[in-house]
């Protein structure tokens, strides 16, 4: 097996100390004090089509700053009771695509939220529809960079603010259990979900999927692979702006959200993963403060379990909700 990290045996024991800001909690409760501002006004629209086993709805809830979110809602048909809901964050640079491409979460009975992400959607995939309004300063290719200098003018505080009013609007919305929402998503999706899992109370469970957004200044040391390499790019240019660069990703990091996180969490790790390097993604399942499990995959890249693993999910889901 190729080493890509340090063994296995050390990323068990893999727990670096590394302090968040001191007003990282302050500053995410007053960007999502400034988001809860906009009304919470959801709209649905049921969308004809050959799928018919599931009910899909096409999604419009409001974001970071109110900017429309769009999403994908699709549930077994014709259910009327208060169903489990997953709510599902994509991978760096794809959008919400199309429904019928995300089908397992509805037909083993849940209903599943998939959110659109804004200004992505056109590096793979199917397309998405959600524009980002806002500007940032120089940049490099990707997102990663987007902001770099502002922690309250980077990309993901928007991405991320959007994924918390993902959830928001989940709780408005008939025939989806409140009390019963869990969070999900692989690569940037799992890193978002880390991100969500520690500013949203309530939760009933998170899936993060070989996270991206973890321990990021480890990922930009040990990984040349984007996206991380955007920071290394980014910081050879900018040849004297490491330390704001870095305190910037400070208050995006999964690492520092975990340790808010307090909903049961299965996380997966491959450990020839050269995208999202294994001691990042242990590193931040070692920090989550509530019950947390990991799937190690010793031989797989950043594509981790693949269908494998969603299928231990699954399991480990009707354990953790007892349906």
């Amino acid at each position: 097996m190729t080493q890509v990290d340090l063994p296995l045996s050390a990323l068990r024991e893999y727990r670096p100390d590394v302090p968040a800001p001191a007003d990282f909690d302050d500053f995410w409760s007053r960007t999502l004090a400034e988001a809860r501002r906009h009304p919470m006004d959801v709209t649905l629209r049921r969308v004809d089509g050959p799928l018919s086993l599931v009910d899909v709805d096409d999604v419009t809830f409001p974001g970071f700053d109110g900017d429309p979110v769009r999403a994908w809602l699709v549930r077994p048909a014709g259910r009327t009771d208060p169903l489990p809901v997953i709510v599902e964050f994509n991978g760096y640079g794809g959008g919400r695509g199309l429904p019928h491409e995300r089908l397992a979460w509805p037909t083993a009975g849940y209903a599943h939220l998939f959110v659109d992400s804004r200004g992505q959607g056109s590096g793979w995939g199917s397309g998405g529809e959600t524009p980002d309004p806002h500007g940032s300063g120089p940049a490099g290719t990707g997102f990663l960079t987007r902001g770099i200098l502002d922690p309250a003018e980077h990309y993901y505080r928007r991405l991320i603010t959007d994924c918390v009013r993902a959830v928001d609007a989940v709780r408005t919305l008939d025939g989806l259990d409140p009390d019963r929402i869990v969070v999900a998503g692989g690569s940037q999706g799992g890193g978002l979900t880390v991100a969500v899992a520690g500013l949203v109370d309530g939760l009933a469970a998170a899936l993060p999927d070989v996270p991206f957004l973890c321990h990021i200044a480890r990922g930009v040391e040990v990984s040349d692979t984007d996206p991380y390499g955007e920071v290394t790019r980014y910081l050879a240019v900018h040849r004297d702006q490491a330390d704001q660069v870095f305190r910037t990703l400070s208050y995006l990091d999964g690492l520092h959200h975990a340790a808010r996180a307090t909903a049961p969490s299965l996380f997966s790790v491959g450990l020839q993963d050269t995208v999202c390097p294994p001691s990042t993604v242990f590193a931040t399942h070692h920090a989550w403060a509530g019950p947390s499990s990991i799937e190690v995959y010793p031989y797989n890249q950043h594509e981790g379990g693949g269908g494998h693993h969603w299928q231990r999910q699954a399991a480990w889901l009707r354990e953790v909700l007892g349906s």
